[in-house]
């Protein structure tokens, strides 16, 4: 099984465009069971300085996976986020 990591970068209380990108990757995740690829989600503060130095990201909501951003400023679709996941999974 391949490990993805996928990085929901937000505000912290998360905002409605954070919590709508989590979700859309919390369901991405689960249709991807099915084609052996496991996803690790974790959630950043886009506020925080180590976050800003390591990815760039001012804007939220922001979607980084495998350590590299994809999305920024905007709520990607479930489709999108699988998209995006099955092809740094490959």
């Amino acid at each position: 099984m391949k490990e993805v990591v996928v990085e929901v970068i937000g505000v912290d209380p998360p905002c409605k465009r954070c919590q709508a990108t989590y979700k859309s990757v919390e369901e991405a995740a689960s249709a991807l069971k099915a084609e052996n690829i496991s996803v690790k989600i974790l959630k950043l503060n886009v506020q925080s300085k180590e976050i800003v130095a390591k990815y760039g990201v001012l804007v939220a909501p922001a979607l980084a996976i495998n350590n590299i951003v994809r999305v920024i400023g905007r709520v990607p679709s479930k489709k999108e986020v699988e998209r995006l996941i099955l092809a740094t999974a490959r």
